[in-house]
This record gives C-alpha cells, structure tokens and sequence, in this order.
C-alpha cells in the first residue's frame, strides 16, 4: 500500500512540474525585451503559483488569443494605447478591462480560483510595483 501511495506522489509531482513554465527567467530575458514601440503600451501578463497546474486556459485580450496561463510563466504584448479586456476561460469566464497609455506598462496576475468542475483564472490588474517584484519568479513563456 505505501508502495501505491509514493508511486501515486511520484506521478502527480511529474505532472505538475511538467505543466510549468521552462524558458528563461525574468531575469535572465529581461536584457532582451526591446522597448516599448512608439504609440503603445504594454501588458505583461504572469501566473505566480503552480496551483491548479493543469488549468492552463487561453488568455485574451478583446478576444484575440494572446498566451496561455502557465504556471510560473509570463509574457507580454504591445497594444495601441487604448482600453483592453483581458480575459480567460475555463467553466467560467473571468475578465477585467484596463486602460493602456503610450509608453505605459501595466501588470496582469492570473490568479486560481476554485470552481466546480475545474479551476477558473482570474485576471487582476496589480500596481507596477507589486509586479514588477512578482514577475521576476517567473519564466518566459513567449506569446
């Protein structure tokens, strides 16, 4: 029986480190994140935690597929300066709608919530701040 048990561990452990991020850290990638293209802003976009690692929803933004919600990853997208629905879906739906100057950074964590079938990512804008420190333990994810 503890036979069955430390496999069962084994097993599940794989598959949740196999669902994480496994590009270059924030810090390593930052040097190469060009600037901001004149006339937009950019939204990065990071998962923090490993919770709910197999809940990996398309992320969007005004309906257009942008990433994935990996966990420990990031990635970001340049926009037009403009207002945005950042969005992602599981059983349900979850969004927050921003407003994005030129030459601005804004920050997005997708946070895990339970539901009733399966996990839901939630977007939540956070102050650059707080952002800036969380995105440095994650890895690049590409778009």
């Amino acid at each position: 029986m503890k036979f069955k048990f430390t496999f069962l561990f084994l097993i599940l452990s794989v598959a949740v480190m196999s669902g994480c991020a496994s590009g270059p850290t924030f810090k390593e990638y930052s040097s190469s994140i060009p600037v901001i293209p004149e006339e937009s802003g950019r939204i990065y976009i990071y998962r923090t935690s490993t919770f709910g690692a197999v809940v990996q929803p398309s992320i969007r933004i005004n309906g257009e597929a942008v990433g994935k919600a990996v966990p420990k990853g990031f990635f970001f997208v340049d926009l037009p300066a403009g207002n945005y629905k950042v969005s992602a879906s599981t059983e349900a739906k979850r969004s927050l709608t921003l407003n994005l100057e030129s030459g601005e950074e804004r920050y997005v964590r997708l946070e895990v919530k339970m539901g009733v079938l399966a996990g839901h990512i939630k977007p939540v804008l956070v102050e650059n701040a707080v952002g800036k420190e969380e995105i440095t333990k994650t890895k690049y994810m590409g778009n």
